[in-house]
């Protein structure tokens, strides 16, 4: 999962922050900016996909409880 973020930030970069023919060995104060802005987008969503999933996994785990005991033994 990890590499896929990683793979998807260096494509957005590169779409949104990188002239096609970059020829500079050094980022500039600009394209800097723009990398540090796309990298906080990707964390900050895939921090809130996290609690979002982790909130409707508890969720169902709730559901599951309640139609169990709701079920009785069997």
């Amino acid at each position: 999962m990890m590499v896929n973020m990683y793979n998807r930030m260096t494509s957005a970069y590169h779409r949104k922050c990188m002239p096609p023919h970059c020829k500079e060995a050094e980022l500039s104060e600009g394209k800097s900016m723009c990398l540090d802005r796309c990298v906080s987008k990707d964390l900050d969503i895939h921090d809130r996909m996290g609690k979002k999933l982790t909130e409707l996994s508890m969720q169902d785990e709730e559901l599951l409880k309640r139609v169990q005991q709701s079920s009785g033994p069997v």
